[in-house]
């Protein structure tokens, strides 16, 4: 069996659309799909992918991202936690898992999350631009820092004891230094907005052997202290040069 990686496949392009629909029917039907995140705000659109995926993998594994909690063209939804709980409901319909997957001695570790800025402090040119400070509605009195607590505060499984193999993944990134060194001053500019040092903690505290994440549409493989990082976004049409636009094979189960 083996576990493939992917993230942020933004369905509301078309052309990505059209690449899951032409996925394989048969190859995958014995692996596992970890989907870690950002498909989009469209519940409808959300649905059709997870259902498209779920038919080809024995297993569907997601975690949604910021876009799938954006209710700026959702007046159905009351706010982003509202919208939360719908998209879980709608992935439980689809025949997708948020729940942590066992196979032998090997656990996926589903670990939401959000950004708190213990990556940095956002610009004003940030504050403004940002989206998801337009598109998601949580309780005024909320920070970004109450966000990320209330989702990683969901996050409670527990090592079942020292030979079990972990895999966790994030929408969001758990630490800073999988980015790479070489980005430009623009690029940098949204450090504060891709996750949080706590999500870390708990991947730490689980002493995950891998842990995959999405957001930042920039494919990467680190290991860094003993786990390896792996992001595989499909990202937007037009980012070829740091996305694969592949499925990712991140691990094989002997």
């Amino acid at each position: 069996m083996r576990i493939f990686a992917l993230s942020d496949v933004h369905v509301d392009y078309d052309a990505n659309m059209q690449w899951i629909n032409s996925l394989s029917q048969v190859e995958y039907v014995n692996d596992v799909l970890i989907l870690a995140g950002d498909i989009s705000d469209s519940a409808a659109r959300l649905e059709r992918c997870l259902n498209q995926f779920a038919r080809r993998f024995r297993k569907l594994l997601f975690v949604p991202g910021n876009h799938d909690l954006w209710v700026i063209r959702d007046d159905k939804h009351r706010n982003s936690l509202d919208k939360f709980r719908s998209v879980c409901e709608i992935a439980a319909r689809s025949g997708a898992s948020t729940a942590p997957y066992h196979h032998g001695r090997m656990t996926i570790v589903p670990l939401l999350g959000w950004y708190d800025y213990t990556f940095g402090t956002p610009e004003t040119e940030l504050e403004g631009a940002w989206m998801d400070f337009y598109a998601c509605r949580w309780s005024q009195a909320w920070t970004m820092k109450d966000v990320t607590q209330h989702f990683l505060r969901m996050n409670n499984y527990q090592r079942r004891d020292n030979e079990e193999i972990i895999l966790s993944f994030s929408h969001f990134v758990p630490r800073i230094d999988v980015m790479p060194q070489y980005l430009p001053d623009f690029s940098q500019k949204l450090f504060p907005v891709l996750g949080s040092s706590r999500l870390e903690q708990q991947v730490r505290q689980l002493r995950s052997d891998m842990h995959i994440y999405g957001h930042s549409h920039i494919n990467r493989r680190v290991k860094l202290d003993g786990t390896l990082y792996i992001n595989n976004a499909f990202g937007y049409p037009n980012e070829t040069n740091i996305t694969a636009k592949e499925l990712v094979c991140a691990y094989e189960c002997p």
